[in-house]
């Protein structure tokens, strides 16, 4: 690891995955001594949204947590799940909405059902005013003037593991968006068209992220002998996204994390020494 690099926050990472029961605590503690300072926790169902938030309950400078229904659950989705939804939304260390969206490249739940999930999630965002935490897959136009009609009463939001197209690109950041960039900018199959617009993304509207266990950076030298993705890799997205921007790693990191502060509030949890990363 580049020693110049620290303080870096990974925005999106599903720790609470069945991928990490093994060795949880050894996956925390190699990713703060890589460089990382906070962890923010995707919950994807109520069930793994409640468990991120208890995680970071019990250790808030290390860890913060979203809540929401993926669109691939919704489908099961039901009112009285939004109702609890709303109650865990409430805690302090659950800092967005979502992961929710739209992904009509898989479709495991029925495009119309992802859209009346999705609205909720949005009509929650008026009221509650945490940023969104926002999945979009081959549904640009449906998700963009979703977004666009409640734009005005959110408080903002990321989208998450962003990989769409350049127009894309420009629909979400002229709305004022945040984009997080993923392990996909390492792949050297299919990330040529996300290497090629990244450096159009406005420094105070760039975010990175593992998205793990999915997406271990192809790029990563010697290869892992799993394909699971770690926090710890959150330096190689940064190595390559700097080197694709033309810029250097560890201030282009800082900046990131300085937008993840801003974008998730998360200054005053991050104002104390991080003397639990490797508590247990």
């Amino acid at each position: 690891m580049n020693n110049q690099i620290s303080d870096l926050i990974d925005i999106g990472a599903n720790l609470t995955h069945s991928a990490f029961k093994n060795d949880f605590e050894d996956v925390v503690t190699e990713a703060f001594t890589a460089g990382l300072s906070h962890i923010i926790l995707t919950g994807t169902d109520f069930q793994s949204s409640a468990a991120a938030s208890k995680l970071a309950q019990q250790r808030p400078t290390l860890f913060s947590s979203t809540a929401g229904f993926h669109p691939h659950v919704s489908e099961d989705v039901t009112t009285a799940d939004f109702a609890r939804l709303e109650t865990l939304l409430a805690n302090p260390e659950v800092v967005a909405i979502g992961e929710t969206g739209l992904d009509f490249d898989r479709n495991y739940s029925q495009p119309e059902k992802q859209r009346q999930i999705f609205e909720t999630h949005l009509e929650l965002a008026c009221t509650v005013r945490k940023p969104l935490f926002l999945h979009q897959r081959e549904a640009h136009t449906d998700f963009y003037s979703m977004l666009c009609a409640y734009r005005e009463y959110i408080p903002g939001g990321v989208v998450h593991c962003f990989t769409d197209s350049h127009q894309a690109l420009r629909d979400y950041l002229d709305l004022g968006m945040y984009i997080g960039i993923t392990g996909w900018v390492c792949d050297e199959r299919r990330g040529h068209a996300l290497q090629n617009i990244v450096n159009y993304i406005p420094h105070d509207r760039l975010l990175i992220e593992t998205d793990a266990p999915y997406l271990l950076p192809r790029t990563l030298r010697p290869k892992p002998k799993s394909r699971r993705n770690e926090p710890k890799h959150l330096t190689e997205v940064l190595s390559v996204l700097a080197a694709c921007r033309n810029e250097e790693a560890a201030w282009l990191g800082l900046t990131t994390s300085n937008n993840a502060r801003s974008l998730f509030q998360l200054d005053a949890k991050l104002q104390k020494p991080s003397e639990d990363a490797t508590a247990t």
